[in-house]
C-alpha cells in the first residue's frame, strides 16, 4: 500500500511529465506492477483494514469505568479484569489504556514575590571530604532571596540542627537582614511531620530561631519540590558552576572559595529569568529585609552525657576530657559546629574544638594535671615510708639527703630499689656505715653493697717442684773491670 504522497507523484509523472511506468518505478523505488496499478486508477483509495476481534473488546467499557473511578495503573486494571474472566495479555491492555488515558503533563504557576518577602532554603550534597583518617559527607546549605535571587551558600560536614541554624544565621549576616518568610522542604531539622492536607508540625527549636529573627516558616507540600524552584535551581547551579572540577582539600578552603565565588560570579551574573544581576535587585530588596536582632542566637545543641571514670565524655564517636573532679558525673554537652562545651548544671567546666575525625581522644592537660600531681605525691609518700622502714638510721639519713642533695626523692627511690636487689639486711648495714662516714648518696650505698658482694680469692701456698727453685741459684762470676779503672792514679793536670 502506497501513501497519498506517492500516489500524487505517480499521477504527476504520468499525466504531466509523460513518464513511462518503468521510469516512474525506478524514480520512486517501487515495483513496476504497483506503479502500473496506480496509473490505471484515477482516484486514491487506500485499503480498508478490517478490524479483527480482540479479547479486550468485551472489557473496554469496564476499563473506562475503572479509569473514571481512579487513576489505576495497567497492572491494577489487569488484576480486576481477571476477576471478570479476562484472558487477554498485559501488553494489549497497557496499549489501550495509553490511548484512552494519555499522560498528563503538570502545569505550574509562576510565583511572584515582593522585595524582602520570602527566601527559600535547601541542602545540597557535594560528595565527601577526607578529615583526618575518615571521610565525611560534605553538604552545603543554600539560601535564595526570592525577589532578587541573591545567593548564599555555606559548606558543612553535617546536616544536624546546629549546622542548620548556624548556616542560616550566617546567611542573615551576609544579607544584612532576614526575610519575612522562609520556605523550607520537609527536612527533620525544620519539620517534624507534615500529614497530607494538614498543617506542618515544626521543630520547636526552629520555631524559636524563627521567632528570634522575626520570620515565619512555610513548609512545602510533601514531594512538591517545584514549590521552591528557585532554590532547587540554585543547588543545580552551584554544582555545575562552582563545584564542577573543584579540588576539595578542606572545609575552610572550600568555604573561602565559595564566598569569593558568590561575590565575583554568582551574585553579579546576568540572571536568566530576571535578565538583571542579583546584586542590582538586592540593592532594592535589602532595605525591605527585617533588621537583625541585637544579640546572636545560641545555636548549640544540648545533650545530657555521662562522664566516665577516666574523665571522658563521648560525642560523635570522639572522647573529650573533663576535669578529674567531674569523673563519673552527669553533665550537659552543648555542641556547636566549631566547638564542644561542657557544663555541670550552669557551670562551664570544659571547652574543646570540635573534631570531625572519628574515634579520637582529645585531652586538655590541665584537666588531669592536678590529679597526676596528687598521684605522684602519693607514690612518693609510699616510697618514703618504705625507705624509713629499712633501718633505724633511715630517718636521719633522709634528713641529711634533703640538706645535701637537690633530688633527695630520687636517691630514696634508688636505695629502695637496691633493697629489692641485695636484701634489706645488706642495705641496713650499708646505711649504718654511710652514716658513720657521712656519705649521703644512693651511689655510695650502691658502691658499699657492690664491694661487700664481691668475693676475693685467698692466696695459696708457694709450691716449688724443682731443685733450682729452692733458692740454690747459680750466679755468673762478677765482672770487676769497671772498678779496676776507677782505682788507677789520676792523670797530672798541666796548668
Amino acid at each position: 500500500m502506497i501513501s497519498y504522497e506517492e500516489f500524487c507523484r505517480i499521477r504527476q509523472g504520468s499525466d504531466q511529465e509523460h513518464l513511462s511506468i518503468t521510469q516512474l518505478a525506478a524514480e520512486l523505488g517501487l515495483n513496476v506492477k504497483t506503479v502500473a496499478h496506480w496509473v490505471a486508477r484515477k482516484e486514491y483509495q487506500p485499503r480498508q483494514r478490517v478490524p479483527r476481534p480482540s479479547k479486550l473488546d468485551a472489557f473496554k467499557g469496564a476499563i473506562l469505568r475503572l479509569l473514571a473511578q481512579h487513576a489505576y495503573s495497567a497492572r491494577q486494571v489487569l488484576q480486576r479484569l481477571k476477576e471478570e474472566n479476562y484472558t487477554g495479555g498485559y501488553s494489549i491492555l497497557k496499549e489501550y489504556i495509553r490511548q484512552v488515558r494519555p499522560p498528563t503533563r503538570p502545569a505550574f504557576l509562576t510565583l511572584h514575590f515582593d522585595p524582602g518577602e520570602c527566601a527559600q532554603l535547601d541542602w545540597g550534597c557535594a560528595g565527601a571530604l577526607l578529615v583526618g583518617s575518615t571521610r565525611r559527607r560534605l553538604s552545603f546549605l543554600v539560601m535564595v532571596l526570592c525577589y532578587s535571587r541573591q545567593l548564599y551558600v555555606e559548606f558543612t560536614l553535617a546536616e544536624t540542627l546546629e549546622h542548620f541554624l548556624m548556616a542560616q544565621q550566617n546567611a542573615f549576616f551576609y544579607f544584612g537582614g532576614a526575610p519575612r518568610k522562609m520556605m523550607v522542604d520537609n527536612l527533620k531539622s525544620a519539620v517534624l511531620s507534615h500529614p497530607a492536607g494538614q498543617p506542618a508540625i515544626f521543630n520547636e527549636r526552629y520555631l524559636d530561631f524563627a521567632a528570634f529573627h522575626g520570620f515565619t516558616i512555610k513548609a512545602c507540600n510533601v514531594q512538591a519540590a517545584h514549590e521552591k524552584g528557585r532554590v532547587e535551581n540554585a543547588v543545580g547551579y552551584i554544582k555545575k558552576n562552582f563545584l564542577n572540577g573543584l579540588d576539595l582539600t578542606s572545609l575552610e578552603a572550600v568555604n573561602t572559595a565559595a564566598r569569593r565565588w558568590l561575590d565575583e560570579v554568582a551574585n553579579v551574573r546576568l540572571h536568566a529569568q530576571t535578565r538583571r544581576k542579583p546584586a542590582e535587585l538586592f540593592a532594592e530588596e535589602k532595605p525591605k529585609l527585617l533588621p537583625l536582632p541585637v544579640g546572636v542566637y545560641d545555636v548549640g545543641l544540648v545533650r545530657c552525657v555521662h562522664a566516665t571514670n577516666r574523665c571522658r565524655v563521648v560525642f560523635d564517636t570522639n572522647r573529650y576530657s573533663v576535669p578529674y573532679e567531674y569523673a563519673s558525673c552527669r553533665l550537659s554537652l552543648r555542641a556547636y559546629p566549631d566547638r564542644v562545651v561542657l557544663y555541670q548544671q550552669e557551670k562551664l567546666i570544659a571547652e574543646h574544638l570540635r573534631c570531625y575525625d572519628r574515634h579520637q581522644d582529645l585531652e586538655n592537660p590541665d584537666h588531669v594535671r592536678e590529679l597526676l600531681q596528687q598521684k605522684r605525691q602519693a607514690r612518693d609518700q609510699q616510697l618514703l615510708q618504705r625507705f624509713l622502714r629499712l633501718s633505724s638510721d633511715a630517718e636521719a639519713y633522709y634528713q641529711q639527703l634533703e640538706k645535701r642533695r637537690l633530688n633527695p626523692r630520687e636517691h630514696v627511690r634508688k636505695i629502695v630499689a637496691l633493697s629489692e636487689i641485695y636484701g634489706g639486711d645488706a642495705v641496713r648495714r650499708s646505711l649504718a656505715d654511710a652514716t658513720v662516714f657521712e656519705a649521703y648518696s644512693a651511689e655510695y650505698i650502691a658502691n658499699l653493697l657492690e664491694q661487700r658482694q664481691r668475693i676475693l680469692q685467698e692466696p695459696g701456698a708457694l709450691h716449688l717442684t724443682r731443685r733450682a727453685d729452692l733458692l740454690d741459684l747459680e750466679l755468673p762470676e762478677a765482672d770487676l773491670r769497671p772498678y779496676e779503672l776507677s782505682t788507677e792514679e789520676p792523670h797530672e793536670i798541666i796548668g
